[in-house]
Order: structure tokens, then C-alpha cells, then sequence
């Protein structure tokens, strides 16, 4: 079995029932949900928006590839109405999921690279994975989530 790490985020419509429907997506489709972070609401990151996001941190347990847990949750966005992934750009949306870790795996591919390679900049996924994880070690930068949160500053 695998340990992954999703971070999730809403800024449109029912934002936490949206979250709540991703986690239930998640379960039946990449395996057995063994914690999930608060919720905790946060302002837009690359981009203006008078929405604010409510962001979480789920850790799954699966015996799916990584690739295939990437398929997985570009389903479940698609399923709730994420009528398109940035391109670069980053806009409002009912869901984003974002696989942040796999095991201590790291890919570097077109499609999929692991850990997420902002992960480590982005207070709003640090926060919520320290509460579930602060002991997971960053496998490139060699560091705690724990100690990442603590040099981050935005």
C-alpha cells in the first residue's frame, strides 16, 4: 500500500460541500481515506479573485500508480463540473486537487511530477499537511513539512 497526499480547494459556490463531495469522490475511486486535515480558508495564490478558497489536506492510502491516482482526481474535477485545467494561469473553480506526494516518490515527467513541485512555497497546502503529516519529509529538499511551514512566508 501507498500513502498519497491530495490538497483540495474550492472559491466557488458551496465551498465546503464541494470539498466534502471531492473526499467522498476520492474514497470510492483511489482508496481508503486515513486522515483529512481542517478545513481552512485562504486567499486566492497566483491570481486576483474576490473569492476566497477553503483549502484541505487528505492523505489516502492506495495500491493505484501515481499516474493513475493523477486520473483519478482530473475525473473526480471533471465529474463535479471543473470545466477546464490552467494552463499556467490560475482562475476560479469549484475543485482543484492537486497530488502534492506519493510515498517519497520522485517523477519528473511531462504529465506528472512528484512531490508537486510548488508545494513547498504554498502556505495554504503546508498548513493542512502539517496537521496530518508534519513528519512526511520533502524527498527533494529533505526537510519536514513541519520545518517548510516554519520558512514559509506567505
Amino acid at each position: 500500500m501507498n500513502l498519497v497526499y491530495l490538497s483540495l480547494g474550492s472559491d466557488l459556490g458551496n465551498r465546503r460541500a464541494h470539498l466534502l463531495q471531492a473526499v467522498g469522490h476520492i474514497s470510492e475511486k483511489i482508496g481508503t481515506v486515513l486522515s483529512l486535515s481542517s478545513v481552512y480558508e485562504t486567499k486566492p495564490w497566483g491570481f486576483e479573485s474576490e473569492n476566497d478558497f477553503l483549502n484541505m489536506m487528505v492523505c489516502i492510502e492506495t495500491t493505484l500508480s501515481p499516474a493513475d491516482v493523477l486520473n483519478c482526481t482530473q475525473e473526480v474535477e471533471k465529474a463535479m463540473g471543473r470545466t477546464k485545467k490552467t494552463d499556467g494561469s490560475y482562475c476560479d473553480r469549484i475543485i482543484d486537487i492537486d497530488l502534492i506526494a506519493y510515498d517519497d516518490l520522485i517523477i519528473r515527467t511531462e504529465k506528472l511530477q512528484l512531490p508537486h513541485p510548488l508545494f513547498h512555497r504554498r502556505r495554504f497546502v503546508l498548513e493542512p499537511f502539517n496537521e496530518i503529516a508534519q513528519d512526511y519529509i520533502h524527498p527533494v529538499l529533505q526537510k519536514k513539512v513541519s520545518e517548510l511551514l516554519k520558512e514559509s512566508a506567505n
